[in-house]
């Protein structure tokens, strides 16, 4: 396995569980790297019940990644309202959303071509 793939799944592994120390649903990990012209390589999807927990998410994933491998968000969005916050690893774009926001949006069909993995 090639450094660069280590290095993603060991972030990928700190986001899913900074995600779930605080409760977060329906985590879902998109694969896009067989995909042309997408913007990073995964996206990790999931909700929260309210724009509290969404917070929580946040903050959660952003301590947990940054303690244990010293990987700061290249960009955030969304925080003013957290019905949709967006956390850009560069590889990794992580989607926080509150459960309805989710389904209006449904971005998971907009990339039905990615491979899908369900964590909960």
């Amino acid at each position: 396995m090639a450094k660069k793939e280590k290095s993603i799944d060991q972030l990928i592994t700190k986001i899913v569980e900074g995600i779930e120390e605080v409760k977060g649903q329906q985590i879902d990990i998109l694969d896009l790297r067989e995909i042309e012209n997408t913007v990073c390589d995964y996206f990790i999807i999931c909700n929260g019940t309210s724009n509290t927990q969404v917070a929580a998410i946040v903050n959660s994933v952003q301590k947990i990644v940054s303690k244990s491998i010293q990987e700061k968000p290249w960009h955030i969005e969304g925080m003013e309202n957290q019905e949709w916050v967006l956390m850009d690893y560069i590889n990794v774009v992580v989607h926080v959303f509150q459960k309805q926001i989710r389904e209006y949006y449904d971005i998971e069909s907009l990339w039905g071509d990615a491979k899908t993995t369900t964590i909960a």
